[in-house]
């Protein structure tokens, strides 16, 4: 095998599995449905969505997850700071419901985060969910309380993924402009 042929076979997508690609604006009718399925009328009163008001999220860092060519997930990455130190914070991550469970989710967390991690110019990846879910990922939990949101969050719930693994738990400040 040539190495253009193999190098061709490695970026087909495998039948029925979840692949990754950057969102485009045609993109956009189906995030927006996405999201009001996965998260509801709730979505724009979320503490999240009020950082995201406040800093822009950076759209060469929205990744849509695909099946067999039918688009079942998205997920959007903010750069902000805290403590003068840069990162991103990650979300919404939503998945279709036809789609659960096939691992789309989780491709989409790590691959948003791989690549806004490698331009070097944020140090973490912030997000509020769930341990069980992204812990096995790489989450760390922070200092509850250590880092201020817009609105309430349960400091449980806040985790960050960093190369540097004391930065979880030494981390602290107010999320601001990156």
């Amino acid at each position: 095998m040539t190495t253009l042929v193999a190098a061709e076979a490695a970026s087909t997508p495998l039948a029925g599995q979840p692949y990754v690609r950057p969102a485009t604006p045609a993109d956009d009718a189906f995030v927006e449905e996405l999201q009001a399925i996965a998260f509801g009328p709730g979505r724009f009163a979320r503490t999240a969505f009020r950082v995201r008001e406040r800093f822009p999220i950076d759209p060469s860092l929205s990744l849509i997850a695909e099946v067999d060519g039918t688009p079942c997930g998205s997920v959007w990455m903010t750069p902000i700071s805290v403590g003068r130190r840069k990162g991103y914070l990650l979300g919404p991550l939503a998945t279709h419901p036809n789609f659960r469970k096939r691992g789309a989710g989780k491709l989409l967390a790590r691959e948003v985060s791989q690549r806004a991690l490698a331009r070097g110019e944020g140090s973490f990846v912030l997000l509020v969910g769930d341990q069980d879910y992204y812990c096995p990922l790489g989450w760390d939990i922070t200092t509850p309380g250590n880092i201020q949101f817009p609105g309430p969050v349960d400091p449980t719930r806040v985790l960050l993924l960093s190369e540097d693994k004391s930065l979880a738990k030494s981390l602290k400040g107010t999320i601001a402009a990156f």
